[in-house]
């Protein structure tokens, strides 16, 4: 029997060119970048939690310069490049995909959600400042939601930073499916529309304690809750002890296969990620 995958991979890789179209502050927490370029024209949407590396501009660097190689070398091409002209490299995921346009003209626009706190990291400190037509590029990294065959309920945790892809899978999944979504959050004003239903629940947790450690109210959320029971499938990604501590959680109290849980750690409290 052929082992399953543990990542959905896009059927393309390509080092993608793009520049910016526009941004906005769209909450206290967050900054909507707008990207577009002739290269998105051949980008895919796979829906729920599709995700990329993205190469920013370096502040204070002299030039930008890309990887060509988008195959199993790019990550050895990329440390091999200049310092002067070497990129950001950060995760992201797809808020929204354009096609034919509708905001900025008729081109290709992919929207991207930058979460930011008060120590800024190089992404964020770019989406805050980047302006029209600055230079990026994107490598297609596919799905870490991959649900396991006969989960009758799914269970979605995560910070700001894994918001988008939340909101990508409750979106995308199949709205007769069971679903209990717990999304921290910094400010009440950073939720955003997501679907709900008789099936899926989320739960907004604010973390008024601006000086509290991101993914702690989450993970005590979910601790403490009182989940389905039967077959489950758990996507959850942020901070990394949030990550592992759902992860731990689950699988020794719960008695959670793990197998049947995804956990990412996005970034580390303490360190710029963002």
């Amino acid at each position: 029997m052929a082992k399953r995958p543990k990542f959905v991979k896009p059927e393309h890789r390509d080092i993608i060119s793009a520049h910016v179209l526009g941004s906005k502050q769209i909450s206290p927490s967050f900054v909507r970048v707008t990207i577009g370029g002739d290269d998105l024209r051949g980008f895919t949407p796979m829906g729920f939690d599709h995700w990329f590396r993205m190469f920013l501009p370096d502040q204070g660097v002299s030039g930008f310069r890309l990887p060509t190689s988008a195959g199993n070398l790019w990550y050895a091409q990329f440390k091999l490049i200049p310092k002067d002209v070497r990129p950001v490299l950060r995760n992201y995921t797809v808020r929204e995909f354009r096609p034919t346009g509708g905001v900025f003209g008729d081109g290709p626009e992919l929207d991207i959600d930058f979460a930011s706190h008060g120590d800024l990291g190089p992404a964020s400190a770019w989406a805050n400042s980047c302006a029209p037509g600055d230079p990026l590029g994107l490598l297609d990294e596919g799905l870490i939601y991959n649900p396991t065959p006969g989960g009758r309920w799914h269970l979605l945790v995560g910070d700001e930073s894994a918001l988008p892809a939340i909101v990508g899978i409750l979106r995308s999944v199949d709205p007769a499916l069971q679903v209990r979504s717990y999304i921290e959050i910094p400010h009440a004003d950073d939720r955003q529309d997501v679907p709900v239903s008789d099936n899926i629940e989320v739960q907004w947790l604010v973390r008024d304690d601006a000086s509290a450690k991101p993914g702690e109210l989450a993970l005590a959320a979910v601790t403490a809750a009182d989940l389905p029971d039967g077959p489950s499938y758990t996507f959850v990604a942020g901070e990394s002890d949030l990550a592992t501590g759902v992860r731990r959680h689950l699988v020794n109290d719960r008695h959670v296969p793990k197998g049947d849980i995804a956990f990412t750690g996005y970034w580390r409290h303490g360190h710029a990620a963002y």
